[in-house]
């Protein structure tokens, strides 16, 4: 009996300017997980008073992104003139469309004092025929997401459709992603309605096919195959996956399209400062070299 695991994809330290990040995908062996293309797991880190996430404005094309934090708070503003703090459990929705701004910054008073941070960040791309949408940002709080219960386990649908149940937060197609914290024993059967499923272990470890796996790792799942996932002692995962995208995508830097000259565009209007600014926040991330 063939397995229902098609690949394991071991995350690896990135440096993001004195924080590091475990960036997941894409990999060399994998590009997206429906319609996921970027996929990094932050922290959990501890910060000292007067230190903590400081990036700087910069552009993104092509994508949606999504925040979702277990511990700690980042201040997000955009070029919409949006400024909203993402807190644990909630979701913070920016479609980049044709092109947005943002930074992500510890606020004043968080920082302040020692704080902890740790948390998901990922980029869904757009279907073709919204690559180049408004760009726009919503809000869900913790509190308005779907708590479903499987067993011994509750689960927050962050996005997408799942076990019967619809987030609020507004897609382009059709996915899901759940948080999904297991008691140590219990299990969990992966949706079986999306074509493109993985499973991401954030702590703790898990049993998935016989086999172990621990932080860290991500396990993609071949369609149709009936997976459950069992917690080997208390762990954290986070599923998630949906409808194979539309067509290949490009990713340089912080653009992601299915054209190669419309990110060379994007390249240039960030370079000739084309792209809206972040009000009240004159920094910025210039174009990298490479």
């Amino acid at each position: 009996m063939s397995s229902p695991i098609t690949a394991v994809i071991d995350s690896r330290d990135k440096d993001l300017g004195g924080f590091s990040v475990r960036r997941v995908f894409p990999a060399a062996t994998l590009r997206t997980v429906g319609p996921f293309v970027f996929f990094d797991h932050m922290g959990p880190a501890v910060f000292p008073a007067g230190e903590g996430v400081n990036v700087r404005p910069h552009p993104h094309i092509g994508l949606a992104t999504v925040t979702y934090l277990f511990e700690g708070e980042i201040m997000h503003r955009d070029s919409l003139g949006v400024e909203q703090a993402i807190r644990p459990g909630d979701v913070n929705w920016m479609t980049a469309g044709r092109g947005i701004a943002h930074s992500e910054r510890t606020a004043a008073e968080v920082n302040s004092a020692e704080h902890r941070l740790h948390g998901i960040q990922s980029w869904i791309g757009l279907p073709l025929a919204d690559e180049e949408t408004d760009p726009s940002f919503f809000h869900h709080r913790a509190e308005s997401l779907p708590e479903i219960t499987q067993g011994d386990a509750t689960l927050r649908l962050i996005v997408g459709n799942a076990y019967g149940h619809t987030a609020p937060v507004q897609t382009f197609s059709n996915m899901f992603y759940l948080d999904a914290p297991l008691p140590a024993g219990a299990s969990v059967a992966l949706p079986d309605d999306h074509e493109e499923r993985a499973v991401y272990v954030v702590d703790g470890s898990v049993s998935i096919a016989g086999e172990t796996y621990i932080a860290g790792q991500m396990v993609v799942v071949a369609p149709g195959a009936d997976v459950s996932i069992s917690a080997v002692g208390e762990s954290r995962t986070m599923l998630f996956g949906g409808d194979p995208m539309d067509g290949p995508r490009h990713i340089w830097w912080n653009f992601v399209s299915s054209s190669k000259e419309r990110i060379e565009q994007a390249k240039d209007d960030w370079k000739h400062n084309r792209f809206e600014r972040v009000p009240g926040d004159d920094e910025y991330i210039p174009l990298p070299e490479t």
